[in-house]
């Protein structure tokens, strides 16, 4: 029998800098203020500031008002994970994306069909986050950004390992690990405390407000202290949590001859930790690398992917080898703010 549901690109489009659902009446991730935003995870290249409505889960609603103000949105509408609500006809739910803490994917029903827009993702472990949930349907909008064969990221705990060993080995010099501050730094506390590391953990200042959101939101770290005020000397032989960008900076020279580690999916690129100067990289990233991303496209048995944010067009490419319909999006303004 024919199905004489309207396709999914007839009610669900990219319009510049956003997904849109007509019959809802809102967008998805949208890159300039709307009335109705539905937003999957707090990263700003997704959550942006002065929508009149968002829609999110609770902890992606206390991330945007940690790092915007208590008034970022109009008005805010938490969704429980699992839960269903209908806005306009439209059902929708959030379930979870892996990625960070929050983080959602956006499942959209309408007319017999389903799209699940899944944000930003991953499939490895994360005891910071819940884990990602696998939801068929019939087109899938994926992320992009490790989208090379060349992208297979380590465990985060072989990481964890290799960065405790360097600590033994390098007992006088401390080190430095640059981390993403919304969701990696706080994964690679947790992870490097599962891994036996008991001592106090140090935060550059930039770190210090979302990490101590994670805690009040019940994300066990251990015991944290901050680099302000603390002699850079006793430190020596610990862990110092900092921005990326904070590992070539006048703020790092305090502490003599540190260890700079940089925790990324980029540092599978060996050029990239040479350029930027890293003595220690830690391939650990809240994406899915090549294989997971293939793994999920085919088992989420989607007969449309939607690509957006990444390596769009090798993406699309390489899926049409399977005999899969892809498409980019090529929506304005996508791309991990510090992957």
């Amino acid at each position: 029998m024919i199905s004489l549901a309207p396709p999914v690109d007839s009610w669900l489009y990219p319009v510049g800098s956003g997904i849109y659902c007509e019959p809802g009446d809102f967008y998805i991730d949208p890159g300039r203020v709307v009335d109705r935003a539905v937003i999957t995870h707090g990263h700003s290249d997704h959550a942006r500031a002065g929508h009149r409505a968002v829609l999110a889960t609770s902890e992606t609603i206390e991330i945007m008002k940690v790092r915007y103000g208590e008034d970022c949105a109009g008005v805010f509408q938490p969704l429980a994970i699992g839960e269903t609500i209908d806005i306009n006809g439209v059902r929708v739910r959030l379930v979870p994306a892996g990625h960070i803490l929050g983080s959602a994917q956006v499942v959209i029903e309408w007319a017999g069909r389903r799209a699940v827009i899944s944000g930003d993702y991953k499939r490895a472990s994360d005891p910071t986050c819940a884990p990602f949930e696998l939801v068929t349907c019939d087109v899938f909008v994926t992320e992009a950004t490790f989208a090379l064969p060349v992208f297979r990221h380590e465990k985060a705990r072989h990481e964890a390992d290799k960065l405790l060993s360097s600590l033994r080995a390098e007992p006088d010099r401390t080190h430095l690990i640059g981390a993403y501050n919304l969701g990696k730094c706080q994964r690679m506390i947790r992870v490097v405390r599962d891994a036996g590391y008991d001592k106090p953990i140090y935060l550059h200042g930039a770190v210090v407000a979302l990490t101590e959101l994670y805690q009040k939101l019940g994300v066990d770290l251990g015991e944290l202290l901050p680099v302000a005020g603390t002699d850079p000397k006793s430190m020596r032989g610990g862990i110092v949590m900092c921005p990326p960008s904070a590992l070539g900076d006048r703020w790092s020279r305090r502490f003599g001859d540190p260890v700079n580690a940089f925790a990324s999916g980029w540092m599978r690129v060996r050029g990239r930790a040479r350029q930027l100067g890293v003595e220690l990289p830690l391939v650990v990233s809240d994406h899915v690398d090549w294989p997971e991303l293939i793994q999920t496209v085919i088992e989420t048995e989607a007969q449309e992917i939607w690509v957006t944010h990444g390596r769009e067009d090798a993406l699309v490419h390489y899926l049409g080898t399977l005999g899969r319909k892809a498409r980019a999006l090529a929506l304005v303004g996508y791309g991990e703010e510090a992957e």
